[in-house]
């Protein structure tokens, strides 16, 4: 009787090298959506609010031009007939736990939410985060333009025009730049409006990304409701706000144009985190390793195919 002998099988599949992977360039990999690294991204954020601060605190507070442009958004808004800040301020403020309540909504939301946005993103769509990071700093960034182009008064601090700094009449903590902390922060940056800015980008994010419809939903309320609070405390013109929104599709633009894509155009998973079937159903999503590759190749064979052709010599 003859030796057995074993042949491997012929024609197995190997994984196909991406162009990202084979010759893109650094460029390419930065852009190729991977895991985001928590000390990284706290490191980051922290900086670059540091960064931002630093740089909107340090643009010169140019009174007497900030007090002119706000004189003349007031006038450009009258002549359009949507001059209404004044009426919402007033009519709000006579609710004195509405008003209150949107005091501390006006100084906290902005940052609470921003940040439970992000690290939403960052626990479950891993995938998606830095191009959405990606939009809100390149936001924040071009509105450090704005301050410094166009020193505006908000409409609390208008001459004559008898707007109320709602902060101040029923001493809340409501503003950094109102009451005590005012010296603390530039009070002629109004424009654009980075509470508009920062609550839209967390909304389309959530209205994009959620599956629930009651987040979803929530998504779309939040910058609507941000809208009625910067005007009726004052902080802000309706104006301001087109200012944010300009900023935010600018941010948008930058993201796009680095990463090839929307955010919610990206794979939600990557790295271990993505399971090697979905890997191959989503195009958007890195390619397996080649080790990875031969394991779910030996995986999606059919149980009933033999595994090794076996020939008896004699």
């Amino acid at each position: 009787m003859g030796e057995a002998t074993v042949k491997s099988l012929e024609g197995r599949t190997a994984a196909t090298p991406s162009p990202m992977q084979d010759g893109g360039g650094v460029r390419a990999r930065l852009r190729a959506p991977r895991r985001p690294r928590i000390w990284f991204e706290i490191l980051l954020i922290g900086v670059s609010y540091w960064t931002y601060s630093l740089i909107r605190n340090a643009v010169p507070e140019q009174k007497a031009q900030a007090l002119r442009n706000a004189d003349w958004i007031w006038q450009a808004e009258e002549s359009l007939g949507l001059a209404f800040e004044q009426s919402v301020n007033h009519a709000v403020n006579s609710v004195t736990w509405l008003i209150v309540s949107m005091n501390y909504y006006y100084a906290t939301l902005h940052f609470i939410v921003t940040i439970g946005v992000l690290v939403w993103l960052y626990r479950w769509q891993p995938g998606r985060y830095a191009a959405s990071r990606t939009v809100l700093f390149a936001t924040t960034g071009v509105a450090l333009v704005g301050y410094y182009l166009y020193p505006l008064a908000p409409p609390r601090l208008m001459n004559g025009q008898n707007f109320v700094d709602t902060v101040l009449v029923h001493h809340t903590w409501g503003s950094m730049a109102s009451g005590n902390l005012k010296n603390m922060s530039n009070q002629y940056a109004a424009m654009p409006s980075m509470h508009i800015g920062w609550s839209l980008w967390s909304g389309l994010i959530i209205f994009a990304l959620a599956t629930a419809p009651w987040a979803r939903i929530l998504g779309l309320l939040y910058p609507a409701a941000t809208l009625v609070v910067i005007v009726a405390t004052a902080n802000h013109f309706w104006l301001d706000a087109v200012g944010g929104m300009i900023c935010l599709a600018f941010g948008f633009t930058v993201s796009y144009f680095w990463y090839g894509s929307l955010p919610q155009g990206l794979p939600a998973l990557v790295g271990p985190t993505l399971p090697l079937a979905r890997r191959g159903a989503d195009k958007a999503g890195p390619p397996p390793s080649e080790s990875e590759a031969e394991a779910e190749t030996e995986t999606d064979r059919d149980p009933a195919a033999p595994a090794e052709k076996v020939s008896s010599g004699t």
